[in-house]
Parts: C-alpha cells; structure tokens; sequence
C-alpha cells in the first residue's frame, strides 16, 4: 500500500517505524505505520511486485475496497495488481507486510492465488489472525511487533508449501531483468513448456508469467518517475516500445498519468517505508 495525498489526508502525520536489521526471511519486508489526522483518511492503494499484508493495530476500522465494490475491514491480504484499490479509516495504524509470491504461497497458501483480490487475514488463518493480532496489539513497541510477526512467518514459511523450483526460477528472473524479458525464452530456460508455465506460475502466484512481469516493469517505471527521470528515457530504459506504451501501462496499474504519478506524494513515503525493498529479494 503506499499512502496518496487527498484533500482529505492532507492534514495527516505519518509515522513510519522499519525494522533495525534485516530479516530473517528472503521475500520479507515489513513497515508500521501510523496516521493522526483532524478527520477521515482516503488513499490510494497502486500495485506492487509483492503480496500485502495489512494487519489493523488502530484505534478504528481499516477499510480496504477495490473498484469493483469488494470491501473488507480489519486485517487484510491484497492479492498482486490490484485495481482501484482504497483504504479508508480514521487515526490508522497497522503493521504492513510485503511478501514475495514465493513467500506469500508458503504463509498464506490460497492468497497466492488472489490475483487482485482482498480477504481477511482470518479467511486464511483462521483463529490465528485474531491470536496473532491481539499479540501484536500489546507489544511494547514496533522492534517487538516486527519480531512477533517474523516468527510467525518463520513458522508458517517452514511448515508450508513450496513452489516449484521452475517458477521461483521464474519470478528470480522477472525480478532481475526488471519485468523486460521474454516469457517463452524462461520457459525454455527452465525445461518446460510455455504452456505449462502459464498454468503453474499462475496457480502459484495469481498472476499469468507476462502479467507479473508488466507489475515488475512498471514499479520500476514508476520509482524512475518520481526519481525525475523524463518519460521519454523511462519508456527506453525500462523497456517500454515507446513512450505511449509507457503511458499506456501506468494508467493500466496506476490510474493516473506518468505526469501525476512523477510527482505523487506517495512514492516519497514508499522510498521512506521501504528503502530496501526485501520482498524482492530472491528466495
């Protein structure tokens, strides 16, 4: 989630506390937030290479709805490339988690087939999400609520599914090359079919192996964007046929222009909460 000026958020503080070391879990990155404002917050949620997980520590309601009329409040999970994605709330806090599809497959099992979709947390872990949300509510601070949260992931990544080596080979590459690669030629690198690959990546990771890899493409994009980078070179540089293509993606994911999306007060929260981004570590 990356946090959009509106008229209405205008007025909010943020208070964004990361973790002092890295992780233990390759795939795993982590930030909490916290948000004090003189009325109702409204942001904007655009797509990530990762999967978010969203766990509610505030005072009220964090709602999160989607362009289609899906809503859900609580703790949440936000499936890769969302669409017309919100959240809504007043004096937000939460502990937020991006996980790699690799990851996310192991600690959320059906999530990785999400796609875009947003579930409760408790759809997928069950008595679970309540047990570890209260325990994370009482913390004492954010370095024991990240240290909670990681040993509850450590748990659930050793004791869930794997995905298969071919498609974690995959996502190593889509990450690597920044999204501009040919799927037929990691198909062949990784000894199967395209065919089969489209079927395998997409039940593991929601997402078809060329839709992942506009999502790895265009966050790039969008960092090159707000990094003051002309439209023109982001379109060369990322791979893009030209700068109409570029164009073309960034409304796709981000409902907004290359213009509006370079000076998006957003993206300087994002390199602030996620200055090393380590859901896109290779697992």
């Amino acid at each position: 989630m990356r946090p959009v000026d509106t008229p209405r958020a205008t007025a909010a503080l943020w208070e964004i506390t990361t973790p002092g070391h890295p992780g233990r879990i390759g795939g795993v990155a982590m930030a909490g937030f916290r948000a004090r404002a003189t009325g109702p917050l409204d942001l904007a949620v655009v797509p990530y290479p990762a999967v978010t997980v969203a766990v509610d520590l505030g005072d009220g309601p964090l709602a999160v709805g989607d362009a289609g009329g899906e809503r859900e409040t609580g703790s949440v999970v936000i499936g890769l490339a969302p669409h017309g994605l919100r959240g809504r709330g007043r004096d937000i806090e939460c502990l937020q988690i991006r996980l790699s599809p690799m990851v996310a497959h192991a600690v959320l099992g059906p999530a990785a087939d999400l796609g875009g979709r947003i579930v409760r947390l408790d759809d997928l872990w069950g008595r679970d999400a309540a047990r570890t949300q209260e325990r994370l509510r009482a913390a004492g601070s954010w370095a024991d609520r990240f240290a909670l949260a990681e040993a509850e992931l450590a748990r659930r990544h050793r004791d869930g599914p794997a995905v298969d080596p071919e498609v974690a080979f995959v996502w190593r590459q889509l990450v690597t090359h920044r999204g501009d690669v040919r799927i037929e030629r990691l198909a062949a690198e990784a000894g199967w079919s395209r065919k089969r690959l489209w079927s395998r990546f997409r039940s593991q990771t929601g997402l078809t192996p060329k839709h992942a890899a506009r999502l790895v493409r265009f966050d790039h994009a969008a960092h090159r964007l707000a990094a003051g980078h002309r439209p023109a070179l982001v379109a060369a540089e990322a791979g893009y046929a030209d700068q109409s293509h570029l164009h073309r993606e960034v409304v796709a994911f981000a409902g907004a222009t290359p213009t509006a999306v370079a000076a998006a007060p957003w993206l300087t929260v994002d390199d602030e909460a996620w200055a090393s981004p380590g859901y896109l570590r290779t697992v």
